[in-house]
């Protein structure tokens, strides 16, 4: 089974996420999302696999998420998306993905273990 990790190496739980999955013998295919950011078909399927909206995957403590006007309840699933794209800090992490089409938040890193076969 093919498992990504959109990970932030400098985030602690990332990290432990990361670490959790090596010990289960998972070898992900690791995307620093800062750096290569999803793009707005797949950031939309793994809010769909996930069951989330674009704001519950935001991380709305940010600066840029007030400074950009994202606290607004009348921006669209589109532009919220947009927004992450633009500003990926502003989404959380990590997340893992499974070939399954199954997908976990790893807060706490434990998490995405009921993601796994």
């Amino acid at each position: 089974m093919k498992t990504t990790i959109y990970h932030n190496p400098r985030c602690s739980k990332s990290r432990q996420t990361l670490e959790l999955l090596n010990e289960k013998n998972v070898q992900p295919e690791i995307v620093c999302y800062l750096d290569d950011t999803p793009d707005k078909e797949t950031l939309d399927n793994i809010l769909k696999m996930l069951n989330m909206e674009p704001r519950d995957l935001m991380r709305t403590h940010e600066k840029v998420y007030k400074e950009a006007g994202l606290d607004n309840p009348e921006l669209s699933r589109d532009e919220l998306i947009e927004a992450m794209i633009k500003h990926p800090i502003l989404i959380e992490r990590p997340i893992v993905v499974t070939s399954k089409n199954k997908a976990a938040i790893g807060r706490p890193p434990e998490t995405v273990l009921s993601i796994l076969d």
